[in-house]
């Protein structure tokens, strides 16, 4: 630990030989009071859609590993010069998935949508437990012989072990794959691994969870914490988590599609949802998330991703102002770091068992607490959100690597868990989005396809010869016939087609707004009845 408090004022804490204070990769650039800036641009928005392209290019170029399959399928940590020893993180793929969903949205890169494929159909024919076991159909996490390109356990308690929670996070994640496709193997392979996790929910209480965090897929034997990594002496089971927010979305997705054994669904979202309310929420014990951590852990991952879920679905928690702030206080007081008070910023740490400062997890607190901001109309955490998001990009450097401050280039808090916070905090306060560009910054429905004024268009335009071709801004295809679009454009369109015919603008029912911004506005598009959207010049 000393050593690696050495590397921290090394890595974090430099001062040039110019006396300017550096950051990771950048020197620290601060506004008229002294408060952080990106070190990109000041302009937020373009420093934000800067390090996010930098990221995804680093993904999508990064070098092939030796058994043929990209670097990021085998190791959950970058290196330049070799092979790092450790195989993915437990949400390694799923953290991906989840943001390139919204990326697609955002960028309409069509080489995105073809990664979400390969890293869910690999995933899929290489890690689920068999049909015979206890708990059958269900992904390991890890690949605990390197080079195999099968995923077979968990990194600490090794072969057959599995983690129940990234189980839901992974079978939400094909839902949303099935949407965007319609590719019934995702949906069925989703019913799945709900099935097995409503079948093995118990009545959870203060040191047990309704579904373990670590069980043998084999055996049904709940998985032990450990002493240490060098060590196999056992301190207690692996029988808590409450990252269960991705599980709860997941029941409540085969619900609306009317998929699977909706009654056993029902039963056992209820089971988490009154658990998660009795203990956690009123008790602030979060537990372990990381599949690396052998002892307890409390993380903000689980507390946010939690709090999230509250502000989401406010029809579920009647106080829910008082229960998402609590948990954002908890965060702040816990693991908030103010190692960069002087810039206006509290950076977050990671978790109680490792107090250190990281790149995604400060970025969630932001995005997180504006979207707080948003619903509860309370600004106290407004302005420290936007510095957290504008801190984390000192993260990135110019080629994309996306460094944890004081530890590793991590593929699971570089990436996927990196750029999601970028894209929801646009979506909430589109003042953060590039004002240069135009972007699609939320839908309520999937989007499955999107194109700004590129080749796509000419293929669904029905007449190339009619006049307005020239004029298409942006055209894009929704999963429902019916929802609601907040797009960030540089120029008010002057036309908008629904299935290729006018919505009218300030319609009540079914049109479209246009909000004046300080370079350019914001768009809304409400559907009742239509999934293609064409937007003109």
């Amino acid at each position: 630990m000393f050593n690696r408090l050495i590397l921290l004022f090394a890595v974090l804490i430099y001062t040039n030989n110019y006396g300017q204070e550096k950051l990771i990769y950048h020197d620290i650039k601060t506004d008229s009071e002294g408060k952080i800036i990106s070190w990109y641009d000041e302009n937020p928005g373009k420093s934000f859609d800067h390090v996010i392209n930098l990221v995804w290019n680093f993904w999508d170029t990064m070098r092939i590993d030796q058994n043929g399959l990209p670097y990021y399928m085998n190791h959950q940590v970058w290196n330049k010069g070799f092979n790092d020893n450790r195989g993915i993180g437990g949400d390694q793929l799923q953290m991906a998935l989840s943001a390139w969903k919204l990326l697609y949205a955002y960028t309409g890169n069509e080489k995105i949508k073809d990664n979400m494929r390969f890293m869910a159909d690999y995933y899929l024919s290489h890690s689920l437990s068999p049909e015979s076991c206890f708990w059958p159909n269900v992904p390991f996490p890890y690949n605990t012989i390197l080079y195999s390109g099968i995923y077979d356990g968990d990194m600490i308690l090794g072969k057959g072990y599995t983690q129940p929670d990234k189980a839901g996070s992974f079978a939400l994640e094909l839902i949303n794959l099935y949407k965007m496709f319609g590719t019934k193997i995702y949906l069925d392979a989703s019913i799945k691994i709900a099935n097995t996790l409503s079948m093995h929910i118990k009545d959870g209480n203060e040191n047990n969870s309704p579904l373990p965090f670590k069980v043998n897929a084999f055996t049904g034997q709940v998985g032990y914490l450990l002493k240490d990594m060098n060590d196999t002496l056992k301190i207690g089971y692996s029988s808590y988590t409450t990252n269960w927010a991705p599980t709860l979305e997941l029941f409540l997705e085969l619900e609306k599609l009317n998929k699977g054994d909706i009654e056993k669904y029902k039963a056992a979202f209820n089971k988490i949802l009154d658990w998660m309310k009795k203990y956690p929420m009123k008790n602030n014990k979060w537990g372990p998330f990381f599949e690396d951590v052998p002892g307890w852990s409390d993380t903000q991952i689980n507390a946010m991703t939690f709090a999230r879920f509250i502000m989401e679905h406010t029809e579920l928690f009647p106080d829910w102002q008082t229960d998402s702030r609590k948990i954002i206080e908890w965060v702040y007081k816990e693991l908030g770091n103010n190692t960069w008070e002087k810039y206006g910023v509290t950076a977050i740490n990671e978790q109680t068992y490792y107090r250190v400062p990281a790149n995604s997890h400060t970025a969630r607190q932001g995005a997180d607490g504006l979207l707080y901001t948003k619903l509860a109309g309370d600004s106290t955490y407004f302005e420290n959100s936007k510095r957290q998001l504008l801190w984390s990009t000192y993260m990135v450097d110019n080629d994309g690597k996306n460094r944890f401050p004081f530890d590793d280039i991590w593929l699971t808090d570089g990436y996927g868990d990196y750029i999601r916070h970028y894209l929801r905090a646009m979506a909430v306060n589109p003042e953060l989005a590039p004002s240069d560009k135009d972007h699609l910054l939320f839908s309520t429905s999937i989007i499955q396809q999107i194109d700004y004024k590129g080749n796509f268009i000419k293929f669904i335009w029905q007449d190339p010869e009619n006049p307005l071709y020239k004029k298409l801004k942006i055209y894009y295809r929704t999963l429902d016939t019916s929802g609601i679009e907040y797009l960030r454009l540089t120029s008010q369109p002057s036309q908008i087609l629904l299935d290729n015919r006018p919505l009218e603008i300030n319609d009540e029912n079914e049109g479209y707004t246009w909000q004046p911004m300080s370079e350019g506005g914001l768009l809304k598009i409400k559907r009742i009845s239509g999934k293609n959207v064409t937007i003109i010049e």
